[in-house]
């Protein structure tokens, strides 16, 4: 998995196996390793991030932060996207 960022314990990642048609720009998180049930974080248009789910059950106040750390670098994540995957959509 494209492994972006780290946040401490917490990995920002892309799953490699991204279905087609490719699924809006988005990142999962986990601790540790990535995982089948890692947290899930859509990226806007506008650079904003929008919480899909919490599955890997990160702490409230963790989430908060690391969002804020995806959204601070979502130029990146984006460019990173569109070269991993060659295409670009947006969930809103």
């Amino acid at each position: 998995m494209p492994q972006i960022f780290r946040a401490g314990e917490y990995w920002v990642y892309f799953w490699t196996n991204e279905s087609r048609p490719v699924e809006p720009v988005h990142v999962h998180i986990s601790k540790g390793k990535p995982s089948e049930t890692a947290t899930k974080v859509w990226i806007t248009s506008y650079g904003k991030v929008l919480l899909c789910n919490n599955n890997s059950r990160i702490p409230a106040h963790t989430l908060r932060n690391i969002m804020r750390m995806i959204e601070a670098r979502s130029d990146d994540v984006i460019k990173k996207w569109l070269f991993y995957f060659g295409e670009i959509h947006y969930y809103c």
